[in-house]
């Protein structure tokens, strides 16, 4: 099934819209959801039933595969609090000192090492 890009949001058959946990409770997020096929919806959370943009699992993963590679890092984003904080990464979690990661949301982006190296 496919969609067109500008189709209201509200007719979408989405299951589920989600949100980053960073977004701010204001409703200035942006909304994603997956629908039948694998196509992947983006809206305003501002305007639930305003237009949407719908894109291939393709487009969805080249364009994270740039946000993870900083390709958009210049962009300047009005002093964002959230770009200021250090991403984590790997890398930065088997280092971090302050012990095991009990955090869900982080351990599933560091994998199986928590804090420290340490198996979790």
């Amino acid at each position: 099934m496919q969609f067109r890009n500008g189709i209201p949001a509200g007719q979408l058959p989405a299951k589920r819209w989600r949100k980053s946990s960073a977004s701010n409770p204001y409703g200035s997020c942006i909304e994603v959801a997956e629908l039948p096929g694998g196509e992947i919806a983006v809206r305003n959370s501002r305007d639930p039933y305003g237009p949407a943009l719908v894109y291939t699992p393709a487009e969805v993963t080249a364009f994270l595969t740039g946000v993870k590679n900083g390709e958009f890092d210049d962009l300047d984003l009005g002093g964002s609090a959230a770009l200021s904080r250090p991403a984590v990464t790997p890398r930065l979690a088997r280092e971090w000192p302050s012990g095991p990661c009990t955090d869900p949301v982080l351990r599933s982006r560091v994998g199986v090492l928590g804090w420290g190296g340490q198996r979790m």
